[in-house]
């Protein structure tokens, strides 16, 4: 089971090789997908965004799990926003990572790699 962070899937959208070769594989397993919903706000708030991309992101996210933001993601975001200075939305994502027991798949390690129990894949 996975999780994706915004930049997995813009990334894979974008035809970069190595996120289409690890996403591809992830998407062949018949394991569930998810992302959080502030992937979704992330995804479709790029001011230049075309209907083109915005067609191509919603039959993408069509095919995954989105998870809401409830208390108890929130709270958990919260915690490690406190805890380890990471910004609102890489917070939530941790958090629904956390929430779901699946692995993080990002391209950004750095800025999650100091939330203990976050098991983490490079994009």
């Amino acid at each position: 089971m996975y999780t994706l962070d915004t930049n997995a899937i813009i990334y894979f959208l974008k035809d970069d090789p190595q996120a289409v070769s690890i996403l591809r594989d992830v998407f062949e397993q018949d394991v569930p997908v998810y992302i959080s919903a502030i992937t979704e706000v992330e995804l479709f708030g790029f001011p230049k965004l075309t209907d083109r991309e915005a067609a191509q992101i919603e039959a993408m996210i069509d095919s995954l799990a989105v998870i809401p933001v409830d208390s108890r993601i929130a709270r958990t975001a919260g915690l490690i926003r406190r805890n380890y200075r990471v910004n609102i939305a890489d917070s939530v994502v941790a958090a629904t990572a956390l929430f779901t027991g699946t692995t993080l798949f990002t391209r950004n390690i750095r800025d999650f790699r100091r939330i203990p129990g976050l098991s983490l894949r490079e994009i």
